[in-house]
Formats: C-alpha cells, sequence, structure tokens
C-alpha cells in the first residue's frame, strides 16, 4: 500500500576533510573538502544521497525543505522534485539550493530502490555493464615529481586518460603538460583552466602545445560564456576537445551551452545538477544534440545512472572524492582496468556510510 512507503524523515549532516596536501586549481585554492549527507527514510529502508559543497545546507534541507519531502510517497520522486523546485523560488533555485535538491534527489533513489529490493542500475536500465573514468587531479600545487606519481599511477591502474590543472602560472603551464606528458605515455591527456583564461589565451595555449597532442581542453574560459567557449572550440587544434558543464544546475544551463555549441562534450555533476533525475534530463539533452556527456567528480554517485546513459563517454575519478567517499563509504568503487562496476548484489547505490569513521568529520547537523 502506498501508505507504508510515505516517508517520514529527512535529515542532513555535514562532514569537512582536510586535504591530504596543499590544492590549487586556476582559479581557486582550497586545503579542505566538505561532504553534506542527506539521508530520507520510508518504511523500514533509508536512503543516502550527497553532495559537494557548505555545511549551511544542513540547515536549509532540515528546516526549510524537509517539510516538502515528509508525509509523501517515496516512490513519488517527480512529485518530490516539482515541489521542491517551487519551494526554493525565491531563494534562488541555482547554486547552494540546487546541490541541497541533488542530493535529496538522490537519496530518493536509493530509497526506492531499496524499498523494491533493486540495485539502482536495474530500475534506471542499463546501456553498459562498466563505467570507463579518468584520473583527475594534477593539481597547480603539485611539484613535477608528484605530478608525475600521480598521473603514472592511474596509468598503472588501466585509465586510458589522465587530467591535470592549469592556469595559475600560464608560462610554466607548458613545462607542466610536458611532464605529464612523459609520465603518461601515448595514454590521453585532458587539461582544465577552471576557466582562468580568456579566448586569446587560451587558443596560444591550445597552439604552443598542440604537439603535445591534448584531447581534451576543459573549461578554457569561464562556463559562463558559451560564445567564448565556441571560439575557443572553433579555433583550437583539431583532435582538441573543449568540454565544459560542471556548473550546470538545471536543464536549462544544459541547454544553453548545447544550442551555443559551445562544447564538443558536456559535463554534468549528480550532486550539482538536479541529482539522478536531473542527470537523466541533461543526459536527454545531450542525446538530442548529438554531443557526448561526461560525469563530472562524484564517481560513487555516478557509478549506477552512468550505466543507463547512451552517450556517456566517462566519468571523472577526482582524486578528493575518491579519497573520501573511500574513508566515508562501505561500498565505494574502486578501478578495474580503468572502469567502475555497480555492484549489483546490493540494492541502490550500494552505498553505507560509515557513521563512526565519519563522527571526527562532522561540521553541521545530526550525526
Amino acid at each position: 500500500m502506498a501508505g507504508d512507503r510515505d516517508i517520514r524523515a529527512l535529515r542532513a549532516s555535514a562532514y569537512t576533510v582536510p586535504t591530504d596536501g596543499p590544492e590549487a586549481d586556476g582559479t581557486y585554492a582550497w586545503s579542505k573538502t566538505t561532504l553534506v549527507l542527506v539521508e530520507v527514510e520510508a518504511a523500514d529502508e533509508t536512503g543516502l544521497g550527497y553532495t559537494y559543497a557548505d555545511a549551511s545546507l544542513c540547515g536549509l534541507i532540515g528546516t526549510t525543505l524537509v517539510e516538502v519531502v515528509v508525509g509523501r510517497d517515496a516512490f513519488d520522486i517527480p512529485g518530490a522534485r516539482a515541489a521542491l523546485q517551487r519551494h526554493v523560488r525565491n531563494l534562488g533555485r541555482s547554486g547552494l539550493c540546487a546541490c541541497a535538491l541533488s542530493a535529496i534527489d538522490a537519496a530518493l533513489w536509493d530509497l526506492k530502490a531499496k524499498l523494491l529490493a533493486q540495485p539502482l542500475a536495474f530500475l534506471l536500465g542499463r546501456a553498459r555493464d562498466r563505467v570507463p573514468v579518468y584520473g583527475s587531479g594534477g593539481f597547480t600545487t603539485y611539484d613535477d615529481e608528484r605530478l608525475t606519481e600521480q598521473l603514472a599511477g592511474w596509468v598503472a591502474q588501466g585509465c586510458r586518460f589522465v587530467k591535470m590543472k592549469i592556469g595559475v602560472h600560464d608560462a610554466h603551464d607548458a613545462h607542466r603538460v610536458e611532464v605529464a606528458r612523459a609520465a603518461i605515455g601515448d595514454r590521453g591527456l585532458f587539461v582544465d583552466a577552471n576557466g582562468a583564461y580568456d579566448v586569446p589565451t587560451a587558443l596560444a595555449f591550445s597552439h604552443r602545445n598542440a604537439d603535445l597532442a591534448i584531447d581534451w581542453f576543459e573549461e578554457p574560459v569561464t562556463s559562463d560564456d558559451p560564445r567564448g567557449l565556441r571560439a575557443v572550440r572553433d579555433g583550437a587544434p583539431p583532435g582538441m576537445a573543449v568540454a565544459a558543464g560542471e556548473y550546470i544546475y538545471t536543464a536549462d544551463d544544459a541547454r544553453h551551452l548545447l544550442e551555443a555549441g559551445a562544447v564538443d562534450v558536456l559535463q554534468a555533476d549528480v550532486t550539482r545538477c538536479g541529482g539522478v533525475s536531473g542527470f537523466l534530463d541533461v543526459a536527454a539533452l545531450c542525446e538530442a544534440h548529438h554531443t557526448d556527456l561526461s560525469g563530472h567528480c562524484a564517481p560513487s554517485l555516478h557509478r549506477h545512472v552512468a550505466c543507463g546513459v547512451q552517450r556517456l563517454r566517462h566519468v571523472e575519478w577526482f582524486h578528493d572524492h575518491v579519497r573520501i567517499e573511500q574513508m566515508l563509504f562501505e561500498g565505494a568503487p574502486t578501478l578495474e582496468r580503468g572502469a567502475m562496476t555497480p555492484d549489483l548484489r546490493e540494492p541502490g547505490h550500494g552505498l553505507v556510510f560509515k557513521q563512526a569513521d565519519a563522527a571526527r568529520f562532522l561540521v553541521g547537523g545530526h550525526a
């Protein structure tokens, strides 16, 4: 009966984990990362989702959004999603609100799959059994030795592609790219400027390093500038794909980039773009525009939904998130020949939060 599936609780907690060393990209530096965990209960099951954001989301979820979710049928994910979007209209749907809604949506899908005793990949359908990944890190704070060690390590684990950060020291970027190429041999090399360049600088970089066979240039300019991305895409050397989209919060954000012809590959992040539901929306837009999709970060949450996406290219195996997820979740994915595989023996996402291990990192909400 539907009443047996009514949601009886929604709660959020936040955990801040220090990095294992100084980290920076082309526009930002950080020394810690905060994971906001969402749990939703119905019947005898608890679904979990999460986002990487600020601990302030615990207040938003626990005092404002809880009233929208509690009491609903756990199977009515579209209804909950629409109500939540209406509820945050005057708060600003993008940014922190979108991250909160993304974590709730992921938790609702996990709950539904658990109530049905099915892995989420079975519930969503599968276009593939294994999800290819690319190793990602290569921070601008790394010296040559650390950069070589990290990138070569991913190659040794079977990754066909690796990604590094650029954009802080423009004059030094060429040397760092040379170090990366030497470390990975003929594997695919991705660079990410995180919007640090303008169009002329990005194009100059792309042509100056054309002989190093860079396969992917991510956010050469800010993703707020679709015309600038399109200019880089049109002027870059053949074979260098332009990518952006990690800051997609709504389907319209995705549509704007696709309609502008701004990218060769669109990125989307389950923890920002509306959760599992939002990722599927973006995937449908990519299919309609004949453009590949790449999952951004949070590999544990992308593992199942990525199996059901037709035009998926890969998912980002991001150093910080891999480390945090393996610390805090039982069932977090590991690499097998450069890919991750859903555990089809477990329902939902296949994740169990390690409450005792996480307690020392708690900074908000309730453990």
